[in-house]
């Protein structure tokens, strides 16, 4: 059976605004924390760090949930009409509705500013049980990209067309970048002040990443000042770190977090 037909479907939104999100989850047996996985820009649940994650989670007892952002993957919706608040707003809906159990929320690049703005919508109700970001980038569209990738005529493009397309590193298709991406971005900066999680806190960094420095992960440890936090630098680590030593070390995160969370509760 394929993903296609495995993945269940949920309405995010209303009226106009309203997309069918798919999302994959697999049942964990009683006692067993859960993953819930958050895939990067432009990237889905079917990559190889969200594949090895489900299949750890697999063997060993444990719940995982994986979604397509809209425009992304299996999803509905157009990808231009994608919003760091509409992603997040999915991601919380896909939490709410799926995750029973003690989750460890993983995040991947731009997952990784999912995350943090999901810890932030839940802590009202509910903390997460933990969190393990992967090249993290909180931030990104005005720290990375708006104010130090982009030309003026590449601003001036987004402001006057409302759109720029960015040659992609991983395949032929470019990234659309829109204003609406940009604009909503800077209502969900998070790099300001303080952070606060509820829970402990895994980043795994690459400094070879040509896309997210990892100076801008000792930026987010700054923040996180009130939670538990553990930072690996890998020197030879690149953006993806998806070799298999480095997918060794994620699941190795991810299982240090979920036993530590499974013996306390006893």
């Amino acid at each position: 059976m394929t993903q296609q037909d495995q993945a269940q479907r949920i309405t995010v939104g209303t009226g106009e605004a309203a997309r069918e999100i798919a999302v994959l989850r697999e049942d964990g047996a009683p006692g067993r924390c859960g993953i819930l996985w958050l895939s990067g820009f432009k990237s889905d649940m079917a990559g190889t760090k969200a594949e090895e994650i489900a299949a750890f989670a697999r063997t060993t007892g444990r719940a995982v949930t994986r979604l397509d952002y809209s425009g992304h993957g299996l999803s509905g919706g157009d990808f231009e009409d994608g919003t760091i608040s509409r992603w997040t707003e999915e991601a919380v809906a896909v939490f709410e509705a799926f995750c029973r159990e003690p989750t460890i929320v993983v995040g991947s690049s731009m997952g990784g500013w999912i995350a943090l703005l999901l810890a932030k919508a839940l802590r009202a109700r509910t903390d997460l049980a933990g969190m393990v970001l992967i090249a993290p980038a909180p931030d990104f569209t005005e720290e990375l990209m708006w104010k130090h990738e982009f030309t003026d005529e590449i601003r001036d493009t987004i402001l006057r067309e409302g759109r720029f397309e960015r040659p992609s590193e991983y395949d032929d298709s470019p990234y659309v970048i829109t204003r609406a991406l940009i604009e909503d971005g800077r209502d969900n900066l998070l790099l300001g002040g303080p952070i606060e999680t509820g829970c402990p806190v895994t980043i795994l960094q690459g400094q070879r990443d040509d896309a997210v420095p990892w100076r801008h992960a000792l930026r987010l440890v700054d923040c996180l000042a009130l939670d538990d936090v553990v930072l690996t630098l890998i020197k030879d680590g690149d953006h993806r770190l998806s070799r298999p030593a480095d997918i060794a070390r994620l699941i190795a995160a991810i299982d240090r977090q979920a036993e530590a969370l499974e013996a306390e509760a006893g």
